[in-house]
């Protein structure tokens, strides 16, 4: 019982370490426009859905890869 909850502790980890690194690199392959000045200082709506639905799909095909 106890390794599940380890194993699903490291997966939950990589997980979400693997989804930063992906955010961090769509920053630096759009240098032209940075997302976290467009999504805070400029208050744009369009480009905070666009990275959540960005988010949204990462984390889907991460947690397919984990249980897949």
């Amino acid at each position: 019982m106890q390794h599940y909850i380890i194993s699903s502790l490291i997966y939950s980890a990589i997980g979400i370490a693997v989804l930063f690194i992906s955010f961090a690199v769509i920053e630096l392959l759009t240098p032209k426009h940075n997302i976290r000045k467009e999504i805070l200082e400029k208050q744009n709506m369009a480009v905070a859905v666009l990275a959540g639905f960005f988010m949204l799909a990462i984390a889907i095909i991460i947690a397919s890869a984990i249980h897949g």
